[in-house]
């Protein structure tokens, strides 16, 4: 169901009360559009601790970049809370193209995951993605239980690959040194991780 406020006062106080009560953790702008979207659950927020944690194992603790569980990611440095979306986990590499602002970052991101949850528009996303430059998008869609990656090409975010349990390929970023595969597990299918370099390899 889908909540229409047209009431300027009504929707200045639930933005106020959302704010005090730390509700609007995941609310996003979109074009001007207040978005309020489902609260991930448990499984959604378990699957990004972990990939959160292994990409900061990898990436932000050896000082290759910054990644974040949750950022406001615009295209703009000013009046950006008009139109920004919150990935996630984000990571920016060093040397990258994306600016952080302090309240927010500006550009292209270098990978982003995105974890679906029932009712939400996170396929909605990718064109904003798309024309932020993002470089690279991990999908986790727990609705069919599919890994899709997406790679900036042409001046889009297209898909390259795929990783379902009826063909568990392996997925290989070319961002981050890691690779994803889909693979049958309990009560869910779980996600595999492999850091090739090292041999490491992490169950999500």
């Amino acid at each position: 169901m889908t909540t229409l406020i047209t009431d300027p006062w009504l929707e200045g106080r639930l933005k106020d009360e959302r704010k005090a009560w730390g509700s609007d953790r995941y609310d996003e702008v979109w074009d001007g559009v207040y978005l309020i979207g489902p609260l991930p659950d448990d499984e959604h927020q378990a699957i990004i601790a972990h990939l959160g944690s292994i990409l900061q194992d990898i990436i932000g603790w050896p000082g290759l970049g910054e990644v974040y569980l949750g950022v406001n990611l615009t295209d703009r440095t000013d009046d950006w809370e008009h139109d920004y979306r919150i990935p996630d986990v984000a990571v920016f590499l060093r040397g990258g193209s994306a600016e952080n602002c302090g309240t927010h970052w500006r550009g292209a991101a270098d990978f982003l995951i995105e974890i679906t949850s029932p009712n939400d528009r996170t396929r909605e996303k990718i064109p904003f993605y798309s024309r932020l430059g993002v470089v690279e998008l991990l999908l986790v869609d727990r609705q069919t239980w599919t890994l899709e990656l997406y790679q900036q090409r042409e001046g889009q975010l297209q898909q390259v690959g795929q990783s379902s349990l009826a063909e568990s390929a392996v997925l290989a970023s070319t961002t981050v040194p890691l690779t994803f595969q889909l693979v049958p597990g309990d009560p869910r299918p779980h996600i595999a991780v492999t850091h090739p370099a090292s041999g490491r390899r992490w169950s999500v």
